[in-house]
């Protein structure tokens, strides 16, 4: 295997078509802590490790993103409605100013920031540099450190300065320069360099980096530290007063970390860490660099998503275990990122794969009966709920699915800046490890492990890419998996399959599978008797039914992906009875729970609503939600009114279709009613049907949105003999339409809303509309028009605007008072 092995990197070495140049910087690094400034001088060595003559070289500047309001980094705040920066004060942002730019004898460059990139810096040089030269550049600039809560990096409220992309880095050049602006997304893409430092601070301050630390000298009024690295892509660097560093050796790798540890005793920690650093090596391969540094503030920007929500008083978890997976997401996210290097901007899924799979399989093999809550999986009262069943590692498949339920999940190769910001943060890297388990489980084999590790080893700090690993893995097993580029990483399908139909024989079943969506992904079948697997075969090449033959057993009930391997966006529809009097058997839980799909699952809870004529009401409501969007969700509510002595309540019923067009994305119809007093022994019903089409951009981080609605409100009301309404029953159709494109800068929205009955028509229109300055001033404006159409109830303003307070005639509030002249009458 290790001849195998070293013939293939001999191979591999040989023909690869590029490879990242030698670069080598030197830094002098000089910190005024009263002003927050770098003055650096910087020196780069840059090799041309490309086939091309380059005529100019670019830098990433990221510290220079922090200086004004319009920057892309300021941008992306705005479209987070992260108002900590706008509203910043000019000293707590950062910037970059640059002295000059000088090669050999000293001679000036011209260089610029491109448009629209004030972090980016394009150098042109005074002769062209060809394939394999060298070019030396100096820079001399300095670097203001800005706050650090905008992106938890740069100078905090104690003194401290917690660094990142605090110096200029070279740009990758691959067929082209690969330059992208910083947008708080944290994944610079810069070749490894062999870098020395020369930092000097005040000496109170402690330096805690990842770069090996060569010695220190102190004298009076500065403390000079002396860095070194080599092959190094991380800019990592910590000075702090208040605390301190820990540094732990685990194996051969030193771990430098200020993760907070519950407490746990050094040897505790040291044989956690080794244990995950062992874990890491034998999957993928050793570690090219001496230590690792994982921050409490690489975590947080990257949490362990559930753990992180918990206050510090609730510990449900075994001692040591969220520390543990911390530590391991950590970890893990920093050895790969330091060794492997493709674009992360547009290659981020290849690094989420990794790290959730291999995250998922330390679980399995070091907690493998951890549930997802923990402890709280046995309190009285939770453990009634499905959710206390689900494992620790089902987390993953499900909060990808919240997305996808909501059509708003996006395909894996989407750029990072395009993303929503769940998908950024959760949804697309928890797709991306659910899937390579999801092909894992399909191989049956150990192909998936071996080929990240083929991967990984082939790779470490040389330039690679997405397919390259795609390659990889189709290398290594005969079937075709072609799929799961083409569907599962490049588009946003979902998996969708059902049993259409079944037919028996004796010994067999005959079992015709629909696959629901336009994709041609595999998918399991399973036997089950008594709720036990007993049988378990793949389907693939399902483009529309497929009938496939199984051996009949003692099967009493089939079902598709039953253990939930892929990621199927509906799995009720997967149940097929044999032997079994339904398809699913029904289950009957108080409150919402997760969805499970074995069960025809009803919830129930109960309801108190309170009006002056009904009093408290009090009744069950029965209902079909989960924490999962469903396409078709009802609700029955029925009530006991104590004061109205008589039954109340509400029932409705709608579904929504998710649409595939790029605009119109959601189409909901349903009907609902309700029944409540409005005066003393007097009732009110109301019944509306109605249908809603919703759009939104096909770049769905823009915020713009459009609705129309169409519904048909029915109301009926009883007479009151001693003041008859004027309108006891009416129908009034109502069409809106409502458009918004709200963000920090530019905030509009605007609704039409047309109303129609038999004696009154009339239309309306709202305007909003606030603009924010770089001043931070504000202006805020709204308007109102309305008109009737034609009106025949001139003799009362039943169905007017009535702007000083509303009528409510198509009884959209729950008025506790609704007859009532005023605060008075009620309370009498």
């Amino acid at each position: 295997m290790k001849t195998k092995l070293i013939s293939f990197l001999i191979i591999s070495l040989c023909f690869t078509g590029f490879s990242f140049g030698q670069t080598n910087m030197d830094i002098i690094a000089v910190l005024n802590d009263s002003t927050r400034t770098f003055n650096i001088q910087h020196k780069i060595e840059y090799e041309n490790a490309s086939q091309d003559t380059l005529t100019a070289i670019y830098l990433n500047d990221w510290a220079n993103s922090y200086k004004d309001k319009s920057t892309p980094l300021a941008k992306r705040f705005a479209e987070d409605y992260l108002r900590r920066f706008h509203f910043a004060k000019t000293e707590e942002r950062g910037h970059t100013r640059i002295y000059s730019v000088t090669g050999e004898n000293l001679k000036p460059y011209s260089w610029n920031r491109p448009i629209d990139a004030a972090d980016i810096i394009k150098i042109d040089l005074d002769k062209p540099l060809f394939p394999g030269e060298k070019q030396t550049i100096d820079l001399l600039y300095s670097v203001k450190i800005p706050s650090d809560k905008f992106t938890r990096y740069g100078y905090d409220d104690q003194g401290n300065f917690k660094l990142n992309y605090w110096y200029v880095t070279p740009a990758v050049y691959k067929n082209g320069w690969e330059i992208y602006s910083d947008k708080n997304l944290g994944n610079q893409y810069t070749p490894p360099v062999n870098v020395n430092i020369k930092l000097s601070t005040r000496p109170y301050l402690y330096v805690a980096s990842p770069l090996k630390t060569e010695r220190f000298v102190t004298e009076d009024t500065y403390k000079t530290t002396y860095l070194s690295g080599t092959n190094s892509v991380s800019s990592q660097l910590y000075l702090t007063k208040s605390y301190r560093f820990e540094s732990i050796r685990a194996n051969s790798t030193e771990i430098v970390t200020n993760l907070v540890d519950e407490g746990l005793n050094k040897e505790i920690k040291g044989m956690l860490l080794s244990r995950i650093i062992s874990f890491l090596e034998e999957r993928l391969g050793d570690y090219p660099q001496a230590s690792i540094m994982v921050t409490r503030d690489e975590y947080l920007n990257n949490p362990v998503y559930g753990l992180n929500q918990l206050p510090s008083f609730i510990r449900p978890f075994p001692d040591g275990f969220q520390y543990d997976i911390k530590q391991l997401k950590t970890i893990t996210n920093q050895f790969i990122k330091n060794t492997i290097l493709i674009n992360p901007r547009n290659e981020q899924w290849v690094y989420d794969a990794l790290l959730i799979s291999l995250m998922i399989d330390y679980v399995d093999e070091y907690y493998p009966n951890m549930k997802l809550l923990g402890n709280l999986s046995d309190v009285f009262g939770i453990r009634w709920f499905h959710a206390s069943d689900l494992e620790f590692n089902d987390q993953y498949p499900f909060l990808y699915l919240h997305m996808a339920r909501m059509n708003i999940d996006q395909p894996l190769t989407t750029a990072q800046d395009s993303l929503v910001k769940f998908n950024k943060n959760i949804a697309n890297a928890y797709k991306a490890g659910t899937g390579l388990k999801y092909l894992e489980d399909y191989l049956q084999s150990d192909v998936v492990k071996r080929s990240i590790s083929e991967f990984y080893i082939s790779n470490v700090l040389k330039p690679t890419s997405e397919q390259e690993f795609l390659n990889i893995l189709q290398k290594n097993t005969k079937k075709d998996i072609s799929w799961f580029e083409k569907d599962y990483i490049n588009t946003s399908e979902k998996i969708d399959f059902k049993i259409s139909k079944l037919r028996k024989t004796p010994d067999s079943l005959r079992v015709t599978i629909k696959n629901k969506r336009n994709t041609s992904m595999p998918i399991s079948l399973y036997g089950l008797k008594d709720g036990e697997v007993i049988y378990k075969t793949w389907v693939d090449g399902i483009t529309d039914t497929k009938e496939v033959t199984i051996p009949r057993d003692s099967i009493d009930r089939l079902a598709l992906n039953y253990e939930g391997i892929a990621p199927e966006v509906n799995q009720r529809d997967n149940y097929r009875r044999v032997r079994t009097l339904l398809n699913r058997p029904v289950q009957f839980r108080l409150f919402q729970d997760v969805e499970d799909p074995r069960y025809n699952q009803f919830f129930f809870m109960p309801e108190f609503n309170y009006n002056l004529y009904d009093g408290i009401s009090i009744g069950p409501k029965l209902y079909n939600k989960t924490f999962l969007n469903k396409n078709f969700e009802w609700k029955i509510s029925p009530k006991f009114g104590f004061t109205s002595k008589t039954i109340v309540g509400s029932a409705g019923a709608n579904y929504t279709s998710y649409l595939d067009d790029e605009n119109l994305f959601a189409l909901r119809f349903g009907a609902g009613g309700t029944r409540f007093s409005y005066g003393y022994n007097l009732f009110y019903e109301k019944f509306t049907p109605y249908v809603g089409l919703f759009f939104r951009n096909s770049y769905l981080r823009d915020n713009q949105r459009q609705s129309l609605t169409f519904r048909n409100v029915n109301v009926k009301q009883d007479q009151n003999p001693l003041n008859p309404v004027e309108q006891p029953k009416y129908n009034v159709v109502n069409l809106g339409y409502n458009y918004s494109d709200t963000n920090l800068i530019d905030y509009f929205r605007a609704g039409v809303d047309y109303q129609i009955a038999k004696n009154f028509s009339k239309v309306s229109l709202t305007l909003e509309y606030r603009k924010l300055f770089k001043s931070n001033r504000q202006i805020n404006l709204r308007f109102f028009a309305g008109t009737f159409l034609f009106n025949d109830e001139t003799d009362n303003d039943y169905f007017s605007f009535a702007l000083d307070r509303p009528t409510d005639y198509l009884f959209d509030y729950n008025y506790y008072g609704r007859s009532q002249d005023s605060a008075y009458s009620v309370s009498k």
